[in-house]
């Protein structure tokens, strides 16, 4: 069957559309903050032989793309092997064991056979960040967990729903390991209602055009995304590109690891090796084999994001070199920092490493954390326990063409941070600062973006505090001659005293009383390019806007300004954001500066 151009462009944005209602659905049903409006969730549709991947909706986390496929096609060798009971029309199984095709336990997987004239057609799949299941501390996210047990329940593929009936028994057992228990149910049935409103629009699009059409549109798709890689792929020189990215530590250990990479292109493929990473880790920041592929899938999807979201995209790419190192976790090693720290660290030293052959298409390094916190206790005033669990952004690296985004979601994801207020509300505390992490952005001719700045206090009641984040130890890199972004900044004040992790971005069970608060400053993006290019202009303006000091632009960017900043009110912000001197200015356009000796500026009055 040959397809004409228009109905394949037609059934492609159908099955897109497929996945974006399944994602719409399931935020806007979810009780926790963390789904429904951080929107830490994702929706595909996944082949009926092995899972491979046939559309995902495109405001699902990224991270995703690669582990719900494996985790699908794990879940169809083990019905093939006999491990997992076969399914019947209306079941839905459930699994967030990292070790098959997943990420941190608190990211739940659901899967539901799709079944067209009595057959399985294909499977229906998301996932959704829960925010606790269950283990040594609130939220999951335990710093120094030395064992998967210790960071939560660990469920095998089960099937919570059995031909459309919820298993009470499997779902007892679920809400006996974790905490909150009473509000999950409004969790699993939004996840379960998403999949059954994907159901709904497949059948609608698949009745609309006929399956044979339909399945020949799919099988296209994959082809041309393939095709379609190995032409970006192409553009590279062919060579190798060595890069090196840093975690700060695992938690346990306080010393830095290692993700050593080499990406080779030759032919219409690329080669990911790994090969000199460390060695797997005592703490939680192991990485699972399908998050790792995972990272690198994604990396290139920021790279390249012409190419179709298919299972064929990944084919030219090959990830090797990661047995024996922690980015290859096998059971029993902990994972809670693995999707949400770890899978940046390896996209961070994809950009890294083909920033020098692809320099117009390549950013310098993001903020690469998810800021991830915790925080649960008991509020005395609606007598209940509460677990809050809050992300947070950064600053994207500069790029050739302009600079980072500030407070940007984080590179696995399209994930928001919850609003302050509606933070407020669920929740026993009070938003003191939310603001940008200024000074923060790496100098370069294009600067990194700033991260965010906040501090949050409990209010009442007692709470335990838990964080798993990175770059403490080091900012993201600057390129091309650009400087890092500032390091995460973590304090706690209890009784009016600061206290520092030891592990500068990663602790657990500290104890809060009411008044306490906690005071988080992200990462800034890298700089991209030398500082010294920086039109003085953009410099003089970054200054207005208190984004930097005098000072530093003197340092940073060889710009001295002459006078005082003027004082910049409400109605100058705006004018000045209508007509920042960024706009019309062309990389070619601006003055070079011969070397590092400064440069005067002057302050428009």
């Amino acid at each position: 069957m040959i397809l004409d151009p228009v109905t394949l462009s037609v059934i492609q944005a159908g099955l897109q559309q497929v996945c974006d209602e399944m994602d719409l659905s399931f935020s806007r049903a979810a009780f926790s903050p963390v789904i429904a409006e951080a929107n830490d969730r994702s929706d595909g549709i996944y082949a009926a032989a092995d899972g491979a991947l046939i559309a995902q909706g495109a405001q699902g986390l990224p991270v995703f793309v690669g582990t719900m496929q494996d985790s699908t096609r794990q879940l169809i060798e083990r019905i093939s092997a006999g491990i997992t009971p076969a399914p019947q029309p209306g079941d839905i199984y459930i699994v967030n064991d990292p070790y098959l095709g997943g990420t941190h336990l608190m990211d739940v997987r659901f899967a539901m056979p799709f079944y067209r004239n009595g057959a399985l057609y294909c499977w229906l799949s998301n996932t959704g960040h829960w925010p606790d299941t269950g283990g040594s501390v609130p939220g999951g996210f335990s710093a120094s967990a030395t064992a998967v047990e210790q960071e939560g329940l660990r469920l095998p593929p089960v099937r919570l729903f059995k031909q459309g009936e919820m298993d009470q028994e499997i779902y007892a057992i679920i809400c006996s390991n974790i905490r909150v228990a009473d509000q999950r149910i409004g969790d699993v049935k939004a996840q379960a209602a998403a999949l059954l409103v994907g159901e709904a629009r497949l059948n609608e699009l698949m009745d609309r055009y006929g399956d044979a059409t339909v399945t020949e549109a799919i099988a296209e798709l994959r082809r041309r995304a393939a095709t379609q890689m190995r032409a970006f792929i192409a553009d590279i020189p062919e060579g190798s590109y060595p890069a090196t990215a840093w975690i700060d530590s695992d938690g346990v250990v306080n010393e830095p690891l290692k993700i050593a990479l080499t990406v080779t292109r030759k032919g219409d493929a690329l080669t990911f090796d790994f090969t000199g990473s460390s060695a797997p880790c005592a703490g939680p920041m192991n990485s699972v084999r399908a998050t790792t592929l995972s990272a690198v899938y994604l990396a290139m999807r920021h790279i390249f994001p012409e190419v179709p979201m298919s299972a064929g995209a990944f084919e030219p790419l090959h990830v090797t070199g990661i047995e024996g190192t922690f980015l290859d976790a096998q059971y029993p090693r902990p994972v809670s920092g693995c999707a949400a720290e770890v899978s940046q660290r390896i996209a961070e030293a994809v950009f890294a490493a083909l920033v020098a052959p692809l320099p117009d298409r390549v950013t310098a390094a993001p903020a690469g954390t998810s800021g991830n916190f915790a925080l649960g206790g008991h509020d005395p005033a609606r007598g209940r326990d509460f677990v809050m669990y809050q992300i947070s952004g950064g600053g994207y690296g500069g790029n050739a063409d302009h600079d980072g985004l500030s407070n940007g979601c984080s590179t696995i994801g399209i994930s928001k941070a919850p609003p302050v207020e509606i933070m407020e509300q669920a929740f026993p505390v009070l938003y003191h600062r939310y603001a940008l992490h200024e000074g923060s952005g790496g100098a370069g001719r294009h600067r990194g973006g700033f991260g965010l700045d906040y501090e949050v206090e409990l209010r009442r009641g007692d709470a335990r505090a838990s964080f798993v984040m990175d770059h403490g130890r080091s900012g993201p890199q600057g390129v091309l001659g650009g400087s890092d972004g500032a390091v995460n900044k973590v304090t706690v004040w209890r009784g009016g005293t600061p206290y520092t992790p030891p592990h500068l971005s990663k602790d657990q069970d500290i104890p809060l009383a009411p008044g306490d608060r906690v005071h988080v400053r992200t990462p800034g993006g890298g700089g991209y390019g030398d500082p010294f290019t920086r039109a003085p202009d953009a410099v003089r303006y970054d200054v207005e806007m208190g984004r930097y000091t005098p000072e530093q632009a003197a340092e940073l960017f060889g710009v001295v300004l002459k006078g005082t900043p003027p004082k910049v009110d409400e109605t100058e912000t705006e004018r000045l954001r209508g007509e920042s001197p960024l706009r019309g200015i062309k990389p070619e356009g601006r003055r070079a500066c011969a070397g590092p000796s400064p440069r005067s500026g002057a302050w428009e009055t």
